[in-house]
């Protein structure tokens, strides 16, 4: 469980847990699907602490006396990490930050089949309920506030070097503010509804039930 890093308590962003996200290559023309989310916490969070030791412990197991370099050149391609500071995370229709990014860190976590769910109680959900794992991973909305796991791990192959994180498990734990503009709110065009003097509104007639159809229903019934 040493590989295993928690994440207590962060915000959840781009959340595709009830239903993986398709991709396709377009070299090869190949769809991967993936359940993936990102994770949001200041840099100083404790998981994010123990996810970078874990990382230049693996780099150094990994590539040995060429880790710091690789590691450098992972830093500087953000397409090869797992992790970021939230400045990176821009808008590409308004150049904006996403909401709830700016000073933050974020780790990306993801995997080809579904994450556990994870209960208040604790427990797991049983991946055979389909319907209870569905309910819960539909409870969790970008914005919201969740406890995760991850598992880090080095890339070396033939697509490249990289930092990457399986992700594990997701929890459910506090409410927050959506992410995005949310729903317009159109109140205030609206006024309270009042009645005409000496005008006192008839309810239309229903039609003539048909032979065989009880009254009052439509007759597709009969």
């Amino acid at each position: 469980m040493s590989d295993i890093i928690f994440l207590s308590n962060v915000r959840l962003s781009f959340p595709h847990l009830a239903e993986p996200q398709k991709q396709v290559n377009e070299a090869t023309g190949t769809t991967r699907i993936s359940y993936n989310c990102e994770f949001i916490m200041p840099q100083e969070h404790a998981g994010f602490q123990q996810f970078m030791a874990r990382y230049g412990a693996l780099a150094l197991e990994k590539w040995k006396e060429h880790a710091q370099p690789v590691m450098a050149m992972i830093l500087a391609d953000r397409k090869t990490r797992c992790f970021g500071k939230g400045e990176e995370k821009v808008n590409r229709k308004n150049f904006q930050t996403y909401d709830g990014y700016a000073g933050n860190m974020f780790i990306t976590g993801g995997r080809d089949s579904a994450p556990q769910m994870i209960q208040d109680n604790g427990q797991a959900v049983d991946p055979a309920n389909t319907m209870a794992y569905q309910a819960l991973a539909r409870k969790m909305y970008g914005g919201c506030r969740v406890n995760a796991a991850i598992k880090p791990w080095v890339q070396d192959n033939k697509h490249g070097r990289g930092i990457r994180c399986d992700l594990i498990a997701v929890q459910f734990a506090a409410d927050d503010k959506a992410f995005g503009e949310g729903s317009a709110d159109a109140s205030a065009l609206f006024g309270a509804v009042t009645t005409v003097p000496g005008f006192a509104p008839v309810a239309p007639a229903m039609p003539a039930a048909p032979f065989g159809a009880p009254a009052g229903l439509p007759s597709f019934f009969g």
